[in-house]
């Protein structure tokens, strides 16, 4: 599968993403994923950073928020759009550019740090995506991203659940085929009878195994730094239910790796 095909699936989710995950019904992302990411993130005031993948620029904000100067970069132009509106109505000084990141189209050693939220696994290339942060990255800077857990969130992958509902236990199977497929989903919270009327996103995936992440961060020439693993305190699962089975295995795998 190719960056176009890519991007056109990505083009087609865009409206629909950005109208409901900014309603609050992206609730894996807003009460878990980004706060766990953040919580890792080293300081970044003064520095600047790429968001790779950033969407319609939720997390690129949060980041932006401690003090970066970020740019944006997302292959799908409605994305692209809707976080250039939300820049001129709320600047933080933020530049967002349309762009594939299998091609990063920067010069060499431009950023500090470079962040991917939930995007590169969605990126066919990803050996080609991390030689690209490598090369715009400055010696000493780092790459943050956050993934599909691939142990835990492999090809398939189901809740085990009790009399009661609740999760207990993932049955996970097909961890090492690394086929191209693409999947179909919505956000789990949006009501049934706004669901009903949805076309359900359609969403590239490149699943990888830990051994080729690990691999290809290696041969990038970028050093690990840090693994973290999100999971939802007893507090937070009982406010967000939906996030509960990340007490049960983790959803989300994050690495920060540093170049030398």
């Amino acid at each position: 599968m190719d960056a176009t095909v890519v991007g056109a699936h990505w083009e087609s989710n865009a409206e629909t993403w950005t109208i409901y995950s900014r309603a609050g019904y992206d609730k894996y992302r807003d009460a878990l994923n980004t706060p766990a990411f953040l919580d890792m993130l080293p300081p970044v005031a003064g520095l600047k950073g790429l968001d790779l993948g950033c969407g319609e620029g939720t997390n690129t904000r949060d980041v932006a928020r401690r003090g970066a100067e970020m740019t944006g970069l997302d292959i799908a132009p409605t994305f692209i759009r809707y976080a250039r509106e939300t820049e001129e109505s709320e600047p933080l000084g933020i530049t967002y550019v349309l762009g594939d990141g299998q091609g990063i189209d920067f010069p060499d050693e431009s950023f500090d740090f470079v962040t991917a939220f939930m995007s590169m696994m969605d990126m066919a290339d990803q050996r080609e995506v991390l030689k690209g942060v490598y090369r715009v990255l400055k010696p000493g800077g780092f790459l943050q991203f956050s993934i599909l857990h691939p142990c835990f969130v492999p090809p398939t992958r189901k809740n085990i659940r009790d009399e009661t509902g609740e999760a207990v236990a993932v049955q996970v199977a097909d961890y090492f085929d690394e086929t191209d497929r693409i999947e179909r989903w919505l956000f789990s919270e949006i009501p049934a009878e706004e669901r009903a009327g949805l076309t359900p996103f359609s969403v590239p995936r490149f699943h990888r195994t830990l051994t080729t992440w690990v691999s290809m961060i290696v041969e990038a020439g970028l050093v690990i730094e840090a693994f973290g693993e999100p999971m939802a305190s007893e507090e937070l699962a009982l406010a967000e239910p939906v996030v509960a089975d990340t007490r049960v295995a983790p959803i989300f795998l994050h690495i920060r790796a540093g170049k030398p």
